[in-house]
């Protein structure tokens, strides 16, 4: 049966060096799962595969979209199987990788058939936002579904939005309508994920923020103000300096709240991963050596 890789772990923990020399192991390709580096205009924020990287090996679903284009999840499950389809024509190998759990989970077990967002549902909930805040919209979900609040990006409106319309359509908790039975695929599916000290991920964070502004994430997200209402663009990295270009906070607090944001993010990778039982963990140090060494046993 041919191998599906999936290299996982939180963000900034190194997934890409892994990824690629296993795909270099192998002689095959990558398929990125990271839902944030499908857009051209993000390559900055989003951490992006270098040109050297991207280089080395050929990768899949990096800077395929543009931050104006609508994408949703389902549709890159469909398009992501069926690439992964087409490469094990040529593979007995190919390597997944990315932090967006969502859409690992819609590449490996299938996603539920839920419904599309209900018009009224969607306006009184733009109205919550418009005249009680996140934070309402933050409490309200929390009250529903508490299990699913620990790993939602809680800053991002349009994640509570769907969440929260899912519930009021179906009377089930967004958790519940998001376990289905896993759909049968035909390939094998071999998890790596990288662990290091909560102190160590944080660490790494930060130092990616500041490498980030380095490398002009201010400039791009400027030039990205036109588009800023887009959904691409609700995430961490872009909606803190959306706030200092609009004069509401200075940019050492912006970059701060990106560096404590990204903190956060990972704090949820970190509890969502917990509760996966079939993930074989390498130690961030010698993630390389120690995931050969154990790909090695498993697939020869």
């Amino acid at each position: 049966m041919k191998k599906l890789i999936s290299i996982i772990g939180t963000t900034g923990i190194g997934k890409t060096k892994l990824a690629i020399e296993i795909a270099k192991h192998f002689e095959t390709e990558i398929i990125s799962c990271d839902s944030r580096q499908f857009f051209a205009e993000m390559k900055i924020g989003t951490a992006t595969p270098s040109e050297e990287e991207l280089a080395a090996v050929p990768h899949h679903f990096i800077g395929h979209l543009s931050v104006e284009n609508y994408y949703s999840i389902g549709q890159f499950e469909k398009e992501a199987l069926q690439k992964i389809e087409d490469l094990f024509q040529k593979h007995e190998v190919v390597i997944m990788v990315g932090g967006s759990m969502m859409y690992e989970k819609a590449v490996l077990e299938g996603l539920n058939d839920l419904p599309e967002a209900d018009e009224k549902n969607q306006k009184e909930l733009e109205r919550i936002f418009a005249e009680e805040g996140i934070e309402n919209l933050q409490k309200i979900l929390h009250d529903l579904d508490p299990d699913y609040f620990e790993t939602v990006d809680k800053d991002n409106p349009r994640r509570l939005f769907r969440a929260i319309d899912i519930i009021w359509q179906t009377g089930k908790t967004y958790t519940e309508n998001i376990k289905s039975q896993v759909k049968k695929r035909d390939f094998q599916v071999i998890r790596i994920g990288i662990q290091a000290p909560r102190e160590i991920i944080y660490h790494r964070i930060n130092q990616r923020v500041d490498l980030m502004v380095q490398n002009g994430l201010v400039q791009e997200a400027e030039s990205l103000i036109p588009f800023k209402k887009n959904v691409a663009l609700q995430t961490v990295g872009y909606s803190e300096l959306f706030k200092y270009f609009d004069q509401e906070w200075d940019l050492a607090f912006a970059l701060e709240e990106i560096k404590k944001n990204s903190r956060r993010f990972a704090k949820r990778q970190l509890t969502w991963y917990r509760k996966e039982e079939n993930i074989n963990w390498v130690n961030f140090e010698n993630s390389v050596e120690e995931s050969l060494t154990f790909l090695d046993t498993v697939i020869w």
